[in-house]
């Protein structure tokens, strides 16, 4: 045990040595109040000399004492006290009384001779101080024991209401704080800025004698998941300084001052721990523009940032304490916030690529127990816009689902399962209509094979499959051969092709239309909407017609305005028409010209329920499936006879997503 703790259990038995002192004396003070107040049990009535004298002459009472009383200021006045002996009487009802009078010398005797000699009792008279002890005493403590309780809560009010001003940042020490750089995958450009805060930490006059000054702030913003926190952690850990973490809603509550007064105890904390890190994450809960929104602004929020304004700009940049802040949201951060002299730096923490997401994989592989057969880089491939965080969830989901099969190693498709229930959700293994069946799988069957014929390399189909999983009642993925950072009209439209395919191989086969295709036209009506607008890849030329299309943020502007005319907004819909409509009629070309192809798809998803991309390309080349299909369908008997049920759900189809 470490001398703190000593000394905290000390602290605490004396705590609780005088609490029970306080209690033991209140406890003695109530007793003897009642003991004051109260001169025994049973009824007491008041009777004046008279009645004493009458009742002694009868012999009816049973015990009396007589007690001089100064404070009448003659010897003659006396405090009587005594039992009357009342037949038939409660055995309880002794039947006290009290008189207070004066009596004569004679009434005295008469009074002592009337009372039989062993219940008669003259006490002595009482001196002042024994007046005191017995009358004042009491008074004295109970006020007492009352006021030092009353000084102890408001003491501990005091110390409460200070407690609550102070900072909520947690410290990790330079000897609790292990992670390093080692630690952190997948944003090696982000990794590489920050080291320049180790150096900066560990060698700040290296720095300083050519008259640098050493930033103040340094801004992380990304997409949540991509490690901004495990960074800044990893600085700490790197440059052996104290690390204050603190989230910027801990810094806001609901009574003004308190935001501010936090934010103060936290950089005098880090005064004192310098060099030191002060981590704030969502710093966008305090860093809000001021004034913003339709009622004004947060007047608390608008003051702890004002704090952390003052704080930033304050404290000299020699001291050695350096603030890093993480944020998914840096465009409703207020400019002073961002301006240098505060936060000097702003590293954007993106999304892994596709050999960050293999090292991301790496680092989070070690505590599982994979079998040989889990290959990192394709996991990598088939997992384009995941973060670190979701790969983490991807490796423990086939855990758990190796786990649930009594595998003792978790295996290739336990990952693929991972895969697709987060990407799309967990199989819904409900009977279906056959006739549904047979529409889903050459919808399917559609979308594969003009990808598959259109496909240039870059994006080969991975997977199809009629298994419903959360809204969709079946889909295609691809995947892609590398990470994609823009792209070109020819990869767009053929985006809009394969999702006009599956409302094509439905028709093919039912000679009709259904609502299934309502997500496949929404996301090809907007990739062409974009193309027209944004991209200016259309007739139209290159010019910009969504300037007010981003999110409304109150604090800047309410209202969006029409950039163009109405005849603009004409052309604009004719244009977005003709590409969907130009690549609905290339669809319905390409699965014409494949009809053969397009069939044994259909029929083979309705055997084996899942293909991969392999079986569609020898499909597509040879006619006929030559690699097994590994993983049997599972049996579902609803399927054999099975009502007829509605129709596919609206938007249920899945459509390939962009790289």
């Amino acid at each position: 045990m470490s001398q703190d703790d000593n000394e905290d259990d000390k602290n605490g038995s004396r705590v609780n040595g005088r609490s029970l002192l306080v209690w033991v004396v209140l406890i003695a003070l109530v007793a003897l109040l009642v003991n004051y107040s109260a001169p025994g049990g049973g009824h007491v009535q008041k009777l004046n000399v008279t009645q004493v004298l009458a009742a002694a002459k009868e012999g009816k009472i049973k015990n009396l004492n007589l007690k001089p009383d100064p404070s009448a200021g003659s010897d003659s006045w006396y405090q009587i006290e005594g039992e009357l002996d009342v037949k038939n009487a409660a055995p309880d009802d002794k039947a006290r009384f009290t008189a207070t009078g004066r009596l004569t010398e004679k009434e005295f005797e008469a009074l002592r001779a009337a009372v039989p000699k062993e219940a008669f009792k003259e006490s002595p008279a009482q001196t002042g101080l024994t007046m005191f002890l017995y009358n004042v005493l009491p008074t004295l403590l109970v006020s007492g024991v009352v006021l030092f309780m009353m000084y102890r809560f408001l003491k501990s009010s005091q110390k409460g209401a200070m407690q609550f001003a102070k900072s909520r940042a947690r410290l990790n020490s330079t000897d609790r704080e292990t992670t390093t750089f080692k630690d952190v995958a997948g944003c090696d450009e982000a990794k590489e800025e920050v080291k320049e805060i180790v150096d900066f930490l560990r060698e700040p006059k290296r720095f300083t004698k050519m008259g640098a000054s050493i930033p103040k702030g340094i801004l992380m913003v990304g997409p949540p998941g991509t490690g901004k926190t495990l960074l800044a952690r990893a600085v700490a850990g790197e440059a052996k300084v104290p690390f204050l973490s603190i989230s910027g809603s801990d810094f806001v509550e609901m009574f003004v001052g308190v935001g501010a007064a936090r934010v103060r105890d936290t950089f005098d904390q880090a005064r004192k721990l310098a060099p030191c890190i002060i981590f704030i994450d969502e710093i966008d809960a305090v860093g809000r523009q001021r004034g913003a929104g339709l009622g004004g602004g947060n007047d608390e929020r608008e003051q702890t940032l004002n704090s952390l304004l003052v704080e930033m700009d304050g404290f000299d940049g020699q001291a050695g304490v350096i603030v890093i802040a993480a944020t998914n949201r840096a465009d409703v951060l207020d400019q002073a916030l961002l301006r240098p002299g505060r936060f000097d730096r702003q590293v954007f923490v993106d999304l892994p690529d596709l050999r960050g997401r293999e090292a991301v994989l790496a680092v989070h592989a070690k505590r599982f127990q994979l079998a040989p057969s889990v290959d990192l880089q394709r996991i990598a491939r088939i997992t384009t816009g995941m973060s670190g965080a979701d790969l983490a969830n991807l490796l423990n989901e086939a855990a758990l689902h190796a786990g649930r099969r009594n595998r003792d190693k978790v295996e290739m498709c336990d990952v693929e399962e991972a895969r697709d229930k987060i990407a799309h959700g967990r199989e819904r293994r409900k009977g279906a209509d056959q006739e549904d069946l047979r529409k889903t799988a050459y919808h399917e069957a559609g979308h594969a094979l003009v990808q598959a014929v259109l496909d240039d390399g870059t994006l080969p189909v991975h997977k199809v499959t009629i298994i419903p999983r959360g809204r969709a009642l079946g889909m295609a993925m691809f995947m892609p051969t590398k990470d994609s950072y823009g792209s070109s009209k020819t990869w767009l439209t053929r985006f809009i092709c394969t999702a006009m395919a599956g409302r094509v191989g439905e028709r093919v086969i039912t000679g009709d239309i259904s609502s299934g295709a309502a997500q496949d036209i929404k996301q090809a009506t907007r990739m062409a909407r974009q193309m027209v607008c944004d991209w200016g890849m259309s007739d139209l030329g290159p010019i910009s017609y969504n300037e007010n299309t981003d999110t409304v943020f109150l604090g800047r502007e309410i209202s969006r305005t029409q950039g163009h005319s109405d005849e603009t907004a004409r052309r604009i819909d004719e244009a977005v028409a003709k590409i969907v409509n130009e690549q609905f009629a290339l669809a319905e070309k390409l699965i014409a010209e494949h009809a053969a192809a397009h069939r044994l798809i259909a029929e083979a998803l309705l055997e084996h329920e899942t293909l991969d991309g392999v079986h569609i390309m020898e499909i597509l080349k040879t006619g006929a499936i030559q690699t097994p299909v590994v993983g049997s369908p599972v049996a579902n008997p609803a399927r054999e006879a099975a009502p007829a049920g509605p129709a596919p759900e609206a938007g249920a189809q899945s459509a390939p997503t962009p790289a």
